[in-house]
């Protein structure tokens, strides 16, 4: 049991990369505007993404190799239209998972209501594990945050079906009856943004490296599938949250990240009870700790592999220069750029959507290439989900592109 607990690590570092705007804000959001009538959205866009993220692993421990060396393979435009893309996304999506862990740590603590000290604070805390403890640490704290908000949230959502007097409907909303713009940015970063799988499969990578014995494709799958499924659980306890405690509320909203996070935690107290202010203040800021550490993690490995696969005589190591070029940037837009962090989230969650297609085709692309040993290419059933996944994932972009 314990040999199996310590092979497991990417699988979870996804989970706690995924589980964070999407779950908290989004699958919360989601509850409280209409109930359960987005329940067909969660499933579809987990079920339909499905194989694209789990190409991640499957790839890298077939071939030894990160997407990124894939997508080279596959012809270099394929990479340098990756490191613009992250160029353009990766100080955004860090502010705005920072932003709500600001918002929820400043709730928890009341030492300051001040957000941008608060950002500027957790992003030096977690820039200093990083920069000292490497994956290893990692590892290490994103098992026991998983384990911890995996059971806080659990407590929380039976509670709140429990004290629920008000009957329980399943009745489906329509893209036609509700904003577009809303279900695309809440499928756009459900589960997560598409590229998450490339940050997978360097942990999958990095992971080996560490194990003294090699992970079998097996291993690595079910690290993932355990990963996966529990965002997909646990994005539907937060849409159950939301519908339990704060649909016909009549509450509306805030966009303010700390404003939410006291509305938040407030409104699930008022229904729940003060006795569980705690559990829902770790779940809810263990939430996002996990997914601000993680997501600092990988957009610098990430960066740093991809200039060291475009420009080959460069052979160093430069994640510690793009961690601080991340830490940086992330600090600038908090201290320069507030004001505009609701227009920075919604490019991001745009973008993350209409790049999804992208992504999804050369991960498929990646596991029926020449590239793969003939045993670990997807079965055939996965390929025809890969397959509905493309459309599914192609059409809603298309339709976007028609409202603009």
């Amino acid at each position: 049991m314990r040999d199996k607990f310590q092979k497991l690590g990417p699988g979870l570092l996804f989970a706690g990369a995924a589980i964070g705007v999407s779950h908290l804000v989004q699958s919360t959001r989601a509850g409280a505007d209409f109930g359960w009538g987005l329940l067909w959205a969660i499933i579809l866009v987990n079920l339909f993404k499905y194989p694209f993220f789990q190409y991640g692993p499957r790839f890298s421990i077939a071939t030894n190799k990160s997407l990124l060396e894939g997508y080279l393979h596959l012809g270099r435009v394929y990479l340098n239209i990756y490191f613009l893309l992250n160029i353009a996304s990766m100080f955004t999506i860090q502010t705005a998972v920072t932003i709500v862990t600001a918002g929820l740590a400043s709730q928890v603590f009341g030492i300051s209501d001040n957000l941008v000290y608060w950002s500027i604070a957790i992003t030096l805390v977690c820039t200093l594990i990083l920069w000292i403890g490497k994956y290893a640490t990692l590892d290490r704290i994103v098992k026991w945050i998983i384990l911890t908000l995996t059971i806080t949230t659990f407590i929380a959502i039976g509670l709140a079906s429990v004290k629920n007097t008000a009957p329980i409907s399943l009745v489906q909303i329509l893209p036609n009856e509700l904003n577009i713009l809303f279900l695309i940015a809440f499928m756009g970063w459900m589960p997560a943004p598409m590229d998450i799988s490339i940050w997978h499969s360097l942990w999958s990578l990095e992971k080996n490296n560490e194990m003294k014995t090699k992970l079998k494709i097996n291993e690595s799958l079910f690290d993932f599938n355990l990963g996966y499924w529990v965002t997909l659980i646990l994005g539907i306890c937060f849409m159950g949250l939301g519908a339990f405690v704060m649909f016909g509320s009549g509450t509306e909203f805030s966009n303010q990240g700390g404003v939410f996070a006291s509305q938040l935690i407030s409104l699930y107290t008022i229904t729940l009870g003060d006795d569980v202010y705690w559990i829902i203040a770790v779940a809810a800021l263990t939430t996002m700790f996990s997914t601000t550490i993680t997501t600092l993690d990988a957009s610098p490995r990430a960066m740093s592999k991809t200039v060291e696969l475009l420009f080959p005589g460069k052979k160093r190591n430069d994640y510690k220069f793009w961690l601080l070029i991340l830490a940086g940037g992330t600090i600038s837009v908090f201290v320069f750029l507030l004001s505009e962090m609701g227009l920075l989230i919604q490019i991001a969650t745009v973008l993350s959507f209409l790049t999804a297609p992208f992504y999804a085709f050369l991960n498929y692309r990646l596991v029926l290439s020449n590239q793969m040993p003939e045993a670990t290419k997807p079965s055939k059933g996965l390929r025809i989900l890969s397959l509905l996944g493309l459309l599914f994932l192609s059409g809603f972009a298309f339709v976007y592109l028609l409202m603009l």
